[in-house]
């Protein structure tokens, strides 16, 4: 009868050091999934405000803007546009 009571006692601490670990682990878990999510929902904000930067920064006026003063382009006007005819065109082609 002792060596049962020495067994059950055993399997009983087997059981509890067991239980004591798989909650450890579940809570340590649980920390590492709420840390994951909250990288997740600062990542999703950052990545709309990017989105909205993108578009503030691609705008129509902002980028003849910087075609204008970066690049020193010239808006197209009938006085700075040079028409070819197709006749033209093709004796350039033919030389």
């Amino acid at each position: 009868m002792a060596r049962l009571n020495v067994l059950l006692v055993v399997a009983l601490l087997i059981s509890c050091f067991w239980l004591i670990r798989s909650s450890y682990d579940s809570r340590r878990l649980y920390d590492q999934l709420e840390k994951a999510q909250n990288q997740e929902h600062e990542l999703q904000s950052e990545g709309e405000r990017l989105q909205l930067d993108k578009r503030a920064q691609a705008t129509p006026l902002r980028v003849e803007k910087l075609a204008r003063e970066k690049l020193r382009m010239l808006g197209a006007s009938p006085a700075a546009t040079q028409y070819v005819s197709a006749a033209a065109s093709r004796e350039e082609v033919s030389k």
